[in-house]
């Protein structure tokens, strides 16, 4: 349970982060912006479209007696319209980390160096047509797995009373973890750490990733708020990279009482 809080922390710790550095901030609401117009207007098109494609999908049922057919595609375009929003959840972070791929990295850097005793930042050593490639085979590979878990847990969610109470909390967390995947990338592909390597270092402290991804996730919900956490999300992960590789200074010990001089008061 210590993990949890310890992941929430870390959140807040890249909150903080961007606060301090308003210009890495600014830059980092960029990717952001330009992914809510891509998926705004994704999702405008789809309340003009979607009757019409649910229509031509469901030939079968216009010799259905009424108001059959009009019963059935209506629950057909609310189940395309809730897998849609799920889906757009998901995989907001992936789009929005692969568009803005120089602007995640450089905030990242920055991190590093902030952190680093001796201000230096891992550096991956490729080309940014690279990054962007392994960036985007990753993210694929993730979101081919958070889209199954949306279907199987949008299927569980019309079980009575679970559907409406444990499945969607499951749901927040499930997504939430896969979040923690794709923002910790920023740093670890930096550090040439493959994905097969990312995911057993997260699952080695599955509750940290918890504790990060599942309050964002739960924001993540709110519309627009998405934008504005992202950069305070990349840093936090940065954050919380360099303690899952150990790469954050040690503590100065602490004093014992027992060998401390004497006050003279």
């Amino acid at each position: 349970m210590r993990d949890l809080g310890a992941g929430f922390g870390y959140l807040m710790k890249g909150q903080r982060w961007v606060g301090r550095h308003g210009r890495q901030y600014g830059f980092g609401l960029l990717p952001g912006l330009l992914t809510l117009v891509l998926y705004v207007a994704a999702l405008v098109a789809l309340v003009f479209w979607a009757d019409d494609a649910i229509a031509w999908a469901t030939p079968f049922a216009d010799d259905w007696s009424s108001p059959w057919p009009g019963l059935f595609r209506g629950f057909l375009t609310g189940l395309l319209w809730a897998l849609s929003l799920l889906l757009a959840v998901i995989s907001f972070t992936a789009v929005t980390l692969l568009i803005g791929e120089p602007f995640y990295e450089k905030l990242s850097e920055e991190v590093d160096r902030s952190e680093s005793p001796d201000g230096s930042a891992p550096e991956s050593g490729l080309t940014l047509w690279r990054e962007l490639w392994i960036s985007a085979r990753d993210s694929l590979r993730i979101l081919a797995r958070a889209a199954l878990w949306g279907i199987l847990l949008f299927a569980l969610g019309f079980i009575p009373v679970i559907g409406q109470t444990v499945i969607p909390v499951l749901a927040v967390c499930v997504t939430g973890y896969f979040l923690t995947q794709e923002l910790t990338a920023v740093a670890m592909q930096r550090r040439r750490i493959e994905l097969r390597d990312r995911l057993t270092l997260l699952r080695s402290r599955r509750l940290l990733a918890l504790g990060f991804g599942a309050p964002l996730a739960a924001s993540f919900l709110i519309p627009v708020v998405a934008i504005f956490l992202m950069p305070g999300a990349v840093a936090g992960a940065t954050l919380m990279t360099r303690e899952l590789l150990g790469e954050n200074p040690p503590s100065p010990p602490a004093s014992d009482p027992e060998t401390q001089p004497p006050s003279p008061w």
